[in-house]
């Protein structure tokens, strides 16, 4: 097996877990929103402060995640 078919694997292993703890995230918020009784003023304290933590989070996974998939593919040992 070569080098670069080892990275193109390891590249779509983290991706695929990338992207199935993006979908995570995406469900556990959707299910929050819609099936979690909410105050009717305001957002329950708690979901804000769940929201402020998963923002960044899933930020960051967007990020990686596209950066893992147009990078650039490594040329050594060619």
């Amino acid at each position: 097996m070569k080098d670069a078919s080892l990275d193109d694997i390891l590249r779509f292993i983290v991706g695929v877990v990338m992207a199935i703890t993006l979908v995570g995230i995406v469900g556990v918020v959707l299910y929050s929103l819609v099936f979690v009784t909410q105050p009717i003023d305001v957002q329950a304290p708690n979901d804000a402060e769940f929201f402020k933590l998963v923002n960044p989070i899933a930020t960051f996974i967007v990020g990686a995640l596209s950066g893992i998939m147009v990078g650039t593919k490594s040329t050594k040992g060619d």
